[in-house]
């Protein structure tokens, strides 16, 4: 069972909405963090560790976790979602489920 984290700043808005839509998936399990230091859940290596696939919101997400973590051959993915809605936000889920499609239908 492939495991996903979606990453955004503060773990309020978008990515806990992408783990929400995987919540008993039958083949995957999901986990969100925040990279900011108000982050609702706060990143960590433990997280990275644990994840096949990571999922950043922007590509700023993506070059603050390579700085700061290692990724351990983990792939990532920037889905380039701004900051603009709120958590499970009608648009922001549309635009969740397009991106990950692949995932959502296995």
């Amino acid at each position: 069972m492939p495991n996903l984290l979606f990453i955004c700043s503060k773990n309020q808005w978008r990515s806990p909405t992408a783990e929400l839509l995987f919540k008993n998936h039958a083949l995957h399990q999901a986990r969100s963090a925040g990279t900011g230091d108000k982050a609702r859940v706060k990143l960590n290596q433990k997280m990275l560790d644990w994840a096949d696939v990571i999922f950043v919101m922007e590509y700023r997400h993506r070059d603050i976790v390579k700085q700061n973590f290692c990724l351990n051959g983990s792939a990532i993915v920037v889905l380039d979602v701004e900051d603009l809605y709120q958590f499970n936000d009608p648009e922001l889920v549309e635009i969740l489920q397009n991106s990950l499609a692949a995932y959502l239908s296995t």
